[in-house]
């Protein structure tokens, strides 16, 4: 049985251990690495980055876009110690999303902390806050190579929803599910 995490909000009082975990080498997005460009925004001005981070009024993609960041809860996961992050990110009354977000919720956990279970009690965990926006169902995906995620979307009841084309990995797919919330 794994250890129980915790979601909590990003702080200035957790943010060394989310240096520490870019210094060693995890990057946040599961889709290229930026520890190292993070690691310098944030060693430059902590409280900037942790503001650029999560409250900038726009985002920058992989290819350099920026677009508007939708609105988002964004969670730090901890067992005591900064075990990776979470976050659910919607555009209010509809389930739709636009093209530059491939589901509603994402995680990564450090790669030291992996195969815990704490990806899928920290998926289980932002559910109700999903059902709080209004959400009866979320749109989880998954890299069609990534066997771990895939069983965490499933482990919280994800039902097959197709797929859709990976921009970052040409002859890849993103696996796609409708993952439930909890009625309050």
């Amino acid at each position: 049985m794994s250890q129980t995490i915790a979601l909590i909000r990003p702080s200035l009082d957790w943010l060394p251990a989310y240096e520490q975990a870019l210094a060693r080498g995890w990057s946040p997005n599961t889709d290229q690495d930026v520890s190292r460009e993070q690691l310098q925004q944030l060693r430059r001005n902590p409280e900037r980055f942790l503001h650029n981070l999560y409250h900038s009024l726009m985002i920058r993609l992989p290819d350099g876009r920026d677009v508007p960041r939708l609105p988002a809860h964004d969670f730090w996961i901890s067992d005591g110690e900064f075990c990776g992050r979470i976050g659910f990110r919607f555009q209010r009354g509809t389930e739709e999303l636009p093209r530059t977000a491939y589901g509603h919720i994402g995680y990564t956990i450090v790669p030291w902390k992996q195969r815990r279970g704490y990806a899928t009690q920290a998926l289980r965990q932002i559910l109700p806050v999903a059902r709080q926006e209004g959400f009866s169902r979320v749109l989880v995906t998954c890299d069609d190579d990534n066997e771990a995620s895939r069983k965490v979307i499933l482990a919280n009841g994800g039902t097959p929803a197709g797929t859709v084309s990976h921009d970052r990995r040409p002859g890849h797919v993103k696996l796609c599910y409708w993952v439930p919330t909890p009625e309050i």
